[in-house]
């Protein structure tokens, strides 16, 4: 059932691109690190709902390779 409800949510926060004009990395990456914080997630209701889904090593990041099951 998590694995559905993540794969429902990323698919949700792919349609909701459009809004934000693209769902790439370094659209969330705001200060530039390498990573998405919590912090810079929160621009987007849906990544914030599927943060801990993505965040596969739990460091409370998102790497750009754990991003890149959004896509």
């Amino acid at each position: 059932m998590k694995t559905l409800n993540t794969t429902l949510a990323v698919i949700v926060l792919a349609s909701s691109s459009a809004a934000y004009a693209a769902v790439d990395f370094a659209s969330f990456d705001a200060d530039g690190d390498g990573a998405i914080t919590m912090e810079e997630a929160k621009v987007n209701p849906q990544l914030v709902k599927i943060f801990d889904d993505l965040d596969a090593d739990g460091n409370g990041e998102i790497s750009k390779e754990e991003f890149s099951k959004v896509q």
